[in-house]
C-alpha cells in the first residue's frame, strides 16, 4: 500500500480557502436574514460556488452553523485586539460592543440549530465564552487605566448587558434600537467630571 509522501500532504488550496470565507460571509448574512430553515442552495448562490462546493467543506447543516459561529466569535476577538491601538479606550470598547449586535443576530437566526449543537458540543458555548470574555476584559481594563470607565464593572457584567439587550427586542428593526441604548449604556459607565478615577475592581466571587 502506498505511503503518501509529505510533499503530496498538500495544504488548502486558495482557491479552497477563498471558497470557504465567501460561504461563511454568505452564510451569515442568509441566516441573518432567513432565519436557520433559510435553504443552503440560497447560501451557496450569495457565495457564487456551486452546493457541491458548499457540502464539500460543510457536510451537514450544523456543520456550517457551527462554522459560521466560530468565524463570527474569532472576528470579534481579533476586533479587540485592532481596537487596543484606537486613541480613545471608551471608543474603541463602544465600537467592539456595537459589532457584538451584528454577531448576536446571525446568532438569532441561527438560535434553534445553535441550541440543538449546544446540547452535543459544549465545548462551543465554554469556546465563545471565553474568547468574548477575554476580549472585553482587555478593551475594558485599558478604558479603566485610562480613568475614563468606572472600575466596578467586570467583562461578564457587559456581556450579560449587551445579551439581555439583544434579545429583549425582537421587533423589526430591534439592531438600531439595541445600538442606540448601548450608547446610552456605555456613556453611564464613564466617569463623571469630579469623581474618584481609582480603578476598582469587581469582585469575581
Amino acid at each position: 500500500m502506498p505511503v503518501r509522501s509529505v510533499k503530496n500532504q498538500r495544504k488548502p488550496r486558495s482557491d479552497a480557502l477563498r471558497n470557504r470565507e465567501l460561504l461563511l460571509a454568505a452564510a451569515k448574512a442568509v441566516f441573518s436574514a432567513g432565519g436557520p430553515d433559510a435553504s443552503l442552495e440560497a447560501v451557496a448562490r450569495r457565495a457564487d460556488v456551486g452546493i457541491g462546493t458548499l457540502y464539500r467543506h460543510f457536510p451537514t447543516r450544523e456543520a456550517l452553523y457551527e462554522a459560521v459561529y466560530r468565524h463570527e466569535v474569532e472576528q470579534l476577538g481579533e476586533l479587540a485586539e485592532e481596537l487596543k491601538s484606537e486613541a480613545s479606550p471608551v471608543e474603541a470598547l463602544r465600537r467592539w460592543l456595537r459589532s457584538n449586535v451584528e454577531f448576536v443576530a446571525t446568532k438569532k437566526g441561527m438560535s434553534a440549530a445553535l441550541a440543538l449543537a449546544a446540547q452535543t458540543n459544549s465545548e462551543l458555548m465554554a469556546f465563545s465564552y471565553d474568547r468574548l470574555t477575554r476580549a472585553v476584559g482587555a478593551l475594558l481594563d485599558r478604558a479603566v487605566a485610562a480613568g475614563d470607565i468606572r472600575g466596578d464593572v467586570g467583562p461578564e457584567d457587559l456581556l450579560r448587558a449587551l445579551i439581555g439587550m439583544c434579545y429583549l427586542h425582537d421587533q423589526p428593526g430591534w439592531q438600531t434600537s439595541v445600538v442606540r441604548l448601548l450608547d446610552v449604556f456605555v456613556d453611564g459607565l464613564r466617569i463623571q467630571p469630579g469623581a474618584s478615577k481609582e480603578p476598582v475592581r469587581p469582585s469575581r466571587g
